[in-house]
């Protein structure tokens, strides 16, 4: 039992103690500059500086804590200065062009095992939308939508599918893909169409990779509705406190917004964690 629960302690406290050393080293000529010539300083007093500074270049974990903290709890939920609030805005994005991601990925990848000139002319396509920088392509993307005159919600979620799109088409495909050969046959001599061989057989072998490819776009979402914030010039989310934060030199700002986007993407690979578990458990706890 310690052997599964001390690592998990151990990689934490490690961590932290390279982050303050880490602050130590890089805020220590700020704050020597800060202090009093006059008085003689030790190392635990330039320390002790280092993890207090107001604008800092690494914050300490527990001012980092601080401010989130204070920003959650310290304003109402309604005022655009509480970042749950914010980070709402930001799921909204990232949950709407999730969705959009999955449509459009099973879609394809149902295209594509069943139409053979589809798996040899899309499938490359598919792999090399990815080699394209999503921070070149979201700012075109935007202008294109906009002069369609379509704005708000929908560039975001765009961009997300874009992003999202690419791990569950290679994953449904190789879900698809699984059923033996031998199986593909039994259902044929059972005189089965491609509908009840895709119902019966490869839906259900899919599951298997479908949650998996579903907990990598997760991670993919909240990046991808955190830049696609940016380049569209949004006042709220995520991406608008990270653009805030640089802007006006607010380093506190920027990280607690980046540990919020980080718990973010953890609540969101929970939720697919729980369903992955309900569907597990009524198929008789077999994936």
């Amino acid at each position: 039992m310690w052997s599964r629960i001390l690592p998990i302690p151990a990689v934490v406290l490690g961590i932290l103690i390279l982050w303050y050393a880490g602050a130590v080293w890089l805020n220590a000529p700020q704050a020597e500059a800060l202090m009093d010539p006059s008085q003689p300083a030790g190392w635990w007093d330039i320390a002790q500086a280092c993890w207090s500074m107001d604008r800092p270049v690494l914050p300490a974990p527990d001012q980092i804590a601080s401010a989130l903290f204070n920003s959650v709890f310290g304003y109402p939920l309604s005022s655009p200065r509480n970042l749950l609030l914010q980070a709402g805005y930001t799921a909204e994005a990232a949950g709407v062009g999730l969705l959009f991601g999955l449509a459009f990925g099973v879609a394809l990848a149902i295209g594509i095992i069943h139409v053979r000139t589809l798996d040899r002319s899309v499938m490359p396509w598919v792999i090399a939308s990815q080699t394209i920088p999503i921070l070149a392509i979201a700012p075109m993307l935007v202008v294109a939508l906009g002069v369609m005159g379509i704005t708000g919600l929908t560039p975001k979620a765009t961009i997300v599918g874009y992003l999202t799109f690419f791990p569950v088409t290679v994953g449904m495909v190789k879900g698809f893909r699984t059923p033996d050969p031998l199986q593909l046959d039994l259902m044929r001599t059972y005189s089965a169409g491609r509908g009840t061989v895709f119902a019966k057989l490869r839906w259900p072998a899919s599951m298997a990779f479908l949650f998996p490819s579903l907990k990598v776009a997760v991670a993919l979402a909240v990046t991808g509705a955190i830049v696609a914030e940016m380049p569209t010039g949004a006042q709220v989310g995520l991406g608008a406190r990270l653009l805030a934060g640089s802007y006006y030199g607010q380093t506190m700002m920027m990280w607690s917004a980046l540990v919020m986007a980080s718990l973010l993407a953890v609540f969101g690979l929970l939720l697919v964690s729980l369903a992955e578990q309900g569907v597990t458990a009524i198929r008789g706890g077999r994936m």
